[in-house]
């Protein structure tokens, strides 16, 4: 215990000259790096004693978006920038996003929506140091500290597997990487060679990028066809405090849950809310939402992928239907 105080202490006032190395429990993981994976002890001793503890990291997670109320969150992903971003890539790309939403069932808008909340379509994939991203958290993080220190030893086996320089790779605070921001253990179960070159290679193949992202909404259980979220009107007699159950959208209609457009009455979902300038503001939120939040666990998030994939879709049909036809097939 005195340790601890003292090291934190030491972290307090010297935080930017502390070694990864340093960090109580590196031995122990060193060690077993070596005994599970058969790494060689004297190369990971050097990359810990090079990587430095990251204060900053702390005080990114400890801090995300999602504290913002949700018109100012949503307005960082829903906005003129960000959809024109989207067309292009989407235009660029069309073709991969049509052979991914045919293979996998996954809309070409939710595909280039989900990357332009991530990255800005590629463009911003994060500046911190994956290798001390992860270790400052896996050995100075206790709430997630298991799942942190996993995603480190899958990314010593990614870096070792694609041939990473393990201090060179940079991502987000939390460690994602690349164009989709998977985290590493994400990047070694769910991505794949969409571009058929051999490789995959998510930190600069755009196509290997939208394969990936589109196999991962896949395999957490996309439904292909199924509705995402309806807006629901709540009568006075609504159980809007009933927002941990699920529900079909007929027993949600009997107990006075209406959703704004036509949904089977089968369907299941759980109502959401989100405070909005005029009031709470109602969302039936079906399998196909859950499934976004297991990209991000938060309800602003999927949400914010949502809408933005519906401005999309808006804005890539009005294109083709304005463009003249010569320059459409050009």
């Amino acid at each position: 215990m005195i340790f601890r105080l003292f090291f934190a202490l030491l972290l307090l006032l010297a935080a930017p000259y502390v070694r990864a190395a340093d960090l109580p429990g590196i031995p122990q993981f060193i060690d077993e790096m070596v005994a599970k994976h058969q790494f060689k002890r004297d190369e990971l001793v050097q990359v810990f004693q090079r990587a430095q503890y990251r204060q900053v990291v702390i005080d990114a997670i400890s801090t995300p978006a999602t504290i913002k109320p949700w018109p100012e969150y949503r307005a960082i992903f829903i906005n003129p920038k960000r959809i024109n971003g989207g067309l292009q890539f989407w235009q660029r790309y069309a073709d991969t996003l049509q052979r991914a939403e045919k293979q996998y069932g996954v809309p070409q808008e939710i595909i280039v929506a989900l990357i332009g909340v991530e990255t800005m379509y590629g463009n911003n994939s994060g500046k911190f140091s994956v290798l001390e991203a992860l270790t400052t958290l896996a050995f100075d993080y206790p709430r997630r500290a298991d799942f942190f220190r996993n995603e480190l030893e899958q990314y010593l086996l990614l870096a070792r597997d694609q041939d990473f320089e393990l201090l060179k790779v940079q991502g987000s605070y939390a460690g994602a990487m690349g164009i989709p921001q998977f985290m590493p253990s994400s990047y070694r179960k769910y991505a794949v060679d969409f571009s058929g070159d051999g490789k995959i290679d998510l930190l600069h193949d755009q196509v290997d990028a939208i394969g990936s992202v589109a196999n991962y909404l896949k395999q957490y259980g996309w439904l292909s066809g199924e509705p995402v979220a309806a807006r629901a009107n709540v009568g006075e007699n609504g159980r809007a405090g009933s927002l941990a159950e699920t529900h079909t959208v007929a027993a949600w209609a009997a107990s006075g849950v209406q959703p704004d457009q036509q949904i089977a009455a089968d369907k299941t979902a759980r109502l959401v809310d989100f405070t909005a300038a005029e009031g709470k503001e109602y969302w039936l939120a079906f399998n196909n939402f859950n499934v976004i939040t297991r990209y991000n666990n938060s309800d602003f998030y999927a949400m914010s992928v949502h809408q933005l994939a519906e401005a999309l879709r808006d804005a890539f049909q009005m294109d083709k239907e304005t463009k003249p036809l010569a320059l459409r097939e050009r």
